[in-house]
């Protein structure tokens, strides 16, 4: 059954609208700098963040410089690596304290090696290995992965839609949704979330937790109690709420 954007929350000005950006902006893509953002997207999410007087912010697995890259010149408060990093509203970098990351890149940097379908992702705090054009390879690089994780200290194994990521532990999309939340311009309104990834669970959790929805994008199990079908539908959802909004607020942050 399809679920039409009038029966997903509704936005007011009222809310914290927090956003992943990969499988719910934008459509996944075979390798992650290929992703294409929808025409009006940008513009979209700018009203959007005028119209909440600015309590509008991302909350994704990619580094913070690769999503102000696809969305300049808007540069929106954000959380990068899952949890890892993160640019409050008034522009101020909080990173989780570094972690020793060489038996994982090492483990890491073997697979890819001896299979070239792999691809290894380094980004500030975080390892990603992404297994979509070798998916046969993910028992093997699970098991890989765990044994180097074990050698590690402060080091969580986390697995999304062909992805493992390896990140510094007690940090997800769940812990900075709430920081975010005990912060202006985000304190005190009613959070949304919407993820399409089991690395999007801990947000879900958090916002429903906090008296807020969450949405899945796309099928799958999961704990968010509001779904739509997918990335299309979500940002159509996003279009109406800004058309409908007052046209309020103030000015969008640039790069």
């Amino acid at each position: 059954m399809h679920m039409h954007p009038e029966n997903l929350p509704r936005i007011t000005q009222a809310t914290a609208l927090f956003l992943d950006f990969d499988g719910t902006l934008v459509a996944l893509a075979s390798q992650p700098e290929l992703v294409e953002v929808p025409l009006g997207l940008t513009n979209t999410l700018a009203a959007l963040y005028r119209q909440t007087n600015g309590a509008l912010a991302l909350v994704s697995g990619r580094a913070l410089f690769d999503l102000d890259g696809f969305l300049a010149p808007l540069l929106l408060p954000a959380s990068g690596e899952h949890g890892a990093q993160r640019r409050t509203a008034g522009g101020l970098l909080v990173s989780a304290p570094p972690v020793d990351l060489q038996q994982v890149l090492q483990a890491a940097e073997g697979l890819t090696y001896i299979h070239p379908g792999l691809k290894l992702e380094r980004k500030n705090l975080v390892l990603s290995l992404h297994y979509r054009h070798a998916p046969e390879l993910e028992n093997l690089c699970l098991q890989v992965m765990r044994e180097a994780v074990e050698r590690s200290a402060g080091i969580e194994l986390m697995q999304g839609k062909f992805v493992i990521d390896l990140k510094p532990s007690g940090f997800s999309k769940g812990t900075a949704i709430e920081a975010f939340m005990n912060e202006e311009p985000f304190a005190g309104r009613i959070p949304i979330f919407a993820g399409d990834d089991v690395t999007d669970e801990a947000g879900f959790e958090q916002v429903q937790r906090m008296g807020g929805n969450a949405i899945k994008v796309g099928p799958g199990p999961t704990l968010a109690q509001h779904r739509c079908v997918s990335v299309t539908q979500l940002t159509e959802w996003l279009q109406l709420a800004s058309t409908f909004l007052p046209k309020t607020g103030s000015p969008g942050l640039s790069a």
